[in-house]
């Protein structure tokens, strides 16, 4: 199963359980009671309650600073599924997870697959796979290539397709 990572556990607060949390997520909404996530040691960590304002969570079951202790510095992940319910998304906004695997496209031309979605401080940025006949019609072509996801390069996206059409791409990789 693919886990999506959103967070991770800090010191324990106070006595009764409170840990730091910094939430890595572009969603912090999905951080409410009742909503679980999977730790990297594979534990099940339910929310009991949650205090944004001042980073702290409290889960079901975590009630000392001892219990704290085994999760401190842990990861948390999501599931898509879990992530589909708890984050709304604005128009023409997608998860990095629906991204992932779509063919980029431009005038017809397929140039390679999404392999993986990455944050710079300017823009997003898919990492693409060359497509394999491109790389037959030109050695000199690179295997794999980056290209912004912002409006100069992404004309449309169609998630249920897995397709995404650009405009430059074929420029960026030629550069590349």
């Amino acid at each position: 199963m693919e886990k999506i990572y959103v967070a991770k556990l800090g010191k324990s607060v106070g006595l009764k359980g409170q840990m730091r949390v910094y939430i890595d997520s572009d969603f912090p909404e999905q951080f409410k009671k009742g909503v679980s996530f999977t730790t990297n040691k594979n534990k099940t960590l339910t929310i009991e309650t949650i205090n944004q304002a001042y980073d702290t969570v409290k889960f079901v079951g975590i009630d000392t600073i001892e219990d704290t202790k085994i999760f401190i510095n842990s990861l948390l992940f999501a599931s898509p599924e879990t992530t589909l319910q708890n984050c709304k998304l604005k128009d023409k906004q997608y998860f990095w997870f629906d991204i992932e695997g779509c063919s980029i496209v431009e005038n017809g031309i397929a140039l390679g697959i999404v392999t993986e979605v990455s944050r710079f401080p300017t823009d997003d940025y898919m990492y693409i796979d060359t497509d394999a006949e491109l790389l037959k019609k030109d050695v000199k072509t690179a295997k794999n290539f980056l290209l912004p996801y912002n409006d100069n390069y992404v004309l449309s996206v169609d998630i249920s397709k897995k397709i995404i059409e650009v405009k430059n791409g074929l420029e960026i990789l030629a550069a590349s």
